[in-house]
């Protein structure tokens, strides 16, 4: 679940489950979170979510879909809209989890509720098969208990020594707080009485696990009295075997905890979802997961799908990949993410240009579909998205967003060619068309064509060209 109140929120009401990002992720035969080991050919990833956006312009209960090839910058499918839907208990979905099973298809699991009423008590979980997840067969909801409480944030895991999953979630005990709970199952269709899998003695919640690193499996999960992600281990998969051990990180209010071994090196990330309604994903490094100490991994290098939501990612293969894509298609637009401003986006406000810090409504203001300058098609112009008749131009040095008059001025000023970025050619710089020694750029958060000539000048005018 994401952003509950707090339990000074929840005066009279027994502390709920905030959230569960269950993210699981395998990349190594090491490391597995679930399912059978990862293949030489697992080579892309794939991530599902529910969105929240601040206004709710942006908010869906169903279940989204985003690929990547690295695991941190992702191409929402179906213009970001769900690719399922649930149609039983309250018609909706959070913190859904993917999971590729032994037989090589995958299971999606997801919370049964629609909006935000945390005071909803649910014994369900949603469940769908898929081969491929281009479509979604023999949906249901599973039963995990007879208690009066929720069934939140479920996910699921491989346990070799049972030859059954493990499904955990979060649910609120005999003592009044929240803790990890486990059922067992063989199909996702009947599962064995549930059992308290993690309790230190507080209120936890969204465990996330990964399975057999070295011999050891980690879950993390969130300790809600310090708002903090917390790292728990044990050599086996028995319940209330696990003990906590790693230093606890945050960024402010921080849940949903995201284990993922990083497929260019050897070491590891850990997401964590801002408490909020809509929570911005941050992440942590580590070299060595067994050391459970995490280090802050730079903005620049990782980018969350526009109001995404308590995500799952696992990882396919390069044909699974390719046949997503071929499926939902890809965003017919883009946004801008600021390099040295990471955390803010390129959007139009009173249709002037600026950027403005993630997330915010209308959060269409911030995307754009780069078409053929309109001045020179070798050059790109910015069309707005919610104001199509509408694009980028410079007035007076000025970057407005203004309709397209016809003239030959209105298109030289809305022509810009793209460069390798002026701060990391790894990212783009965009040089105006008729001021050839200026480029697009921001000050005070505006956004101007100007000469470039110092270090600051140069991150200004860099830019991210993504999703």
């Amino acid at each position: 679940m994401s952003a509950r109140p707090s339990r000074t929120d929840r005066q009279g009401v027994r502390p709920l489950l905030v959230l569960t990002m269950a993210l699981v992720l395998a990349v190594a035969a090491t490391a597995t979170t679930g399912s059978r080991p990862a293949r030489a050919a697992d080579s892309a990833f794939v991530m599902g979510y529910f969105t929240e956006s601040p206004n709710g312009l942006g908010t869906d209960y169903g279940l989204h879909l985003a690929v990547s090839t690295d695991a941190r910058n992702w191409t929402p499918l179906n213009q970001n809209n769900p690719v399922v839907t649930p149609t039983q208990g309250t018609g909706g979905l959070r913190d859904p989890f993917i999971m590729r099973k032994q037989d090589g298809t995958f299971v999606v699991l997801a919370t049964d509720l629609k909006g935000t009423d945390w005071t909803q008590q649910n014994e369900y979980i949603h469940v769908w098969q898929s081969t491929d997840l281009r479509s979604f067969t023999d949906y249901r909801r599973l039963r995990m208990h007879s208690m009066a409480t929720h069934s939140w944030a479920p996910e699921a895991f491989w346990d070799p020594g049972r030859g059954q999953y493990g499904i955990i979630y979060s649910a609120v005990n005999a003592g009044g707080h929240n803790v990890i709970m486990v059922n067992h199952t063989a199909d996702f269709r009947t599962v064995s009485s549930p059992q308290v899998f993690f309790d230190p003695g507080h209120d936890v919640i969204d465990g996330n696990l990964t399975r057999d690193v070295n011999g050891v499996n980690y879950l993390y999960y969130k300790n809600s009295s310090q708002q903090t992600l917390v790292g728990a281990r044990s050599t086996s998969l028995n319940p209330g075997s696990f003990q906590p051990f790693s230093t606890g990180v945050a960024h402010g209010g921080t849940e949903a905890p995201i284990v993922v071994k990083s497929p260019t090196d050897s070491g590891w990330f850990l997401w964590g979802d801002t408490y909020t309604p809509n929570g911005v994903f941050y992440a942590w490094h580590t070299n060595d997961l067994a050391s459970g100490t995490w280090t802050a991994a730079d903005q620049r290098t990782y980018t969350q799908p526009v109001n995404s939501k308590h995500g799952t990612i696992h990882p396919i293969t390069t044909a699974e990949y390719t046949n997503l894509i071929a499926r939902y298609g890809a965003p017919s637009w883009n946004r801008l993410k600021s390099y040295n401003f990471p955390d803010r986006y390129v959007r139009h406000a009173n249709y002037a240009a600026r950027i403005d810090p993630y997330p915010f409504d209308p959060y269409t203001d911030a995307q754009w579909r780069l078409v053929p300058g309109l001045a020179d098609p070798s050059g790109v112009s910015f069309q707005s998205v919610n104001n199509p008749t509408r694009h980028l131009r410079h007035k007076n040095h000025q970057v407005v967003l203004e309709p397209d008059d016809g003239t030959a001025a209105f298109d030289q000023d809305a022509t810009f060619h793209r460069t390798a970025g002026l701060a990391d050619s790894s990212w783009t710089s965009f040089r105006s068309h008729n001021y050839p020694d200026r480029y697009l750029r921001h000050s005070g958060y505006a956004l101007r064509v100007d000469p470039v000539s110092t270090a600051t000048d140069r991150a200004d005018a860099t830019f991210s060209v993504g999703h």
